[in-house]
């Protein structure tokens, strides 16, 4: 299953063409894909006419599965594996895309994202890139 970040939906509503956004229109409507709540929260909050708020929300909680990325377990986990990547000299720069990548480990799913600060997830971590994975 693979779980697309804020960072492809937020490219994908500007309408900036990528790999990622371009896998993203590929993979709309053919496969099912998730989201989490953090992610919904991120990107929605972007929008300023209510029309195409409304019309963004229908495609990310309609067509999506949206699940929760925090809870006690991968709070916990996001912690360790933030502490993991400092002793390896990274620094994750926001703990959203931590408690993200930690949900997409433990749950064995697939991350389409286009933020760097998931590369050192897939380089250290075990993290899979929806991009390098077919």
């Amino acid at each position: 299953m693979i779980l697309v970040d804020s960072s492809v939906w937020i490219d994908y509503f500007r309408g900036v063409d990528s790999p990622q956004t371009d896998r993203l229109d590929s993979l709309l409507g053919n496969e099912l894909l998730l989201t989490g709540d953090l992610i919904v929260a991120e990107v929605l909050q972007g929008f300023q006419p209510e029309a195409e708020f409304n019309k963004a929300m229908r495609l990310m909680t309609g067509n999506l599965a949206v699940v929760s990325l925090v809870g006690p377990e991968n709070a916990i986990q996001a912690a360790r594996n933030y502490r993991q990547l400092r002793a390896n000299g990274v620094t994750v720069r926001k703990t959203i895309d931590t408690l993200i990548a930690t949900y997409c480990i433990e749950n064995n799913h697939v991350l389409l994202f286009s933020d760097r600060d998931f590369n050192p997830f897939v380089d250290y971590l075990g993290l899979r890139s929806a991009l390098c994975d077919d």
